[in-house]
């Protein structure tokens, strides 16, 4: 008896529960298995580019996707989703939007991000500092000395199986504030709901375009599922876990 098809999918971590639901209703459609590998966009984009086999990447970021392309070793980068950056806070600690600066200044107050380069969310994290420099001179240099670089790196220690990973490191008070993707309140909320998420004001807010592009080795299944993730089936799928799904359909 023949082995069932399957379809290789890398991902970014902040995608995993989203995809995993687009891969399982994939799979009741087509009967095509997906095996599927999460992490940060950056380390994934290097393991393909030296070879590892792979078929679907679905990154944080166009940047990662586009640079498969520009290499010869992918196809186009395509939109598929949209993220954007969120304080979340640590039991007991409180900010508004016009006090978030400053209490991420504070020298007592530890900040976490992800770690740049390797996961796009760092980097949106830096984005986020650089643009506070117009709102308060000195703001970027002293921000990005003490931002603790928690997750998405290679030497980051990981969350126990099944918990979020930003969540673990508030709770574990690792940070008491971290700069993660606001998609993050759907699990935070159930498993650690004495952290506050704020979003950041007008003057720092960051947002995410995720991109996704086929190898050039992949399967047709490669193609069908890539095809998959951006109908409107799972772009409503991608919407119910918080993303914005720019292929929906306009209402009305």
């Amino acid at each position: 008896m023949a082995a069932p098809a399957s379809v290789r999918l890398h991902a970014a971590g902040s995608l995993r529960t989203a995809l995993l639901d687009i891969a399982a209703a994939f799979q009741s459609e087509t009967g095509v298995l997906v095996s599927s590998q999460f992490g940060a966009s950056g380390l994934l984009k290097d393991r393909l580019a030296r070879g590892e086999p792979g078929e679907v990447f679905a990154s944080a970021n166009l940047e990662h996707p586009q640079a498969l392309a520009r290499a010869g070793l992918a196809g186009p980068a395509v939109l598929f989703a949209r993220n954007e950056l969120c304080a979340f806070l640590r039991p007991g600690l409180v900010a508004t939007a016009a006090t978030l600066l400053d209490l991420m200044l504070d020298p007592k107050v530890r900040l976490g991000t992800s770690t740049p380069r390797a996961d796009p969310s760092g980097d949106y994290a830096f984005a986020v500092f650089a643009r506070a420099e117009s709102v308060k001179p000195g703001a970027k240099a002293a921000l990005e000395a003490k931002a603790l670089n928690l997750t998405g790196g290679p030497e980051c220690t990981p969350a126990p199986d099944g918990l979020n990973v930003y969540g673990h490191k508030l709770a574990s008070g690792e940070a008491d504030i971290f700069l993660a993707y606001c998609t993050n309140a759907q699990p935070l909320a159930k498993e650690q709901p004495g952290v506050a998420m704020l979003r950041l004001p007008d003057q720092l807010a960051v947002g995410a375009d995720y991109g996704l592009t086929v190898l050039n080795k992949a399967s047709l299944n490669g193609y069908r599922l890539a095809m998959f993730i951006l109908s409107p089936q799972g772009q409503t799928i991608l919407a119910r876990h918080g993303f914005a799904a720019p292929g929906l359909p306009r209402k009305g």
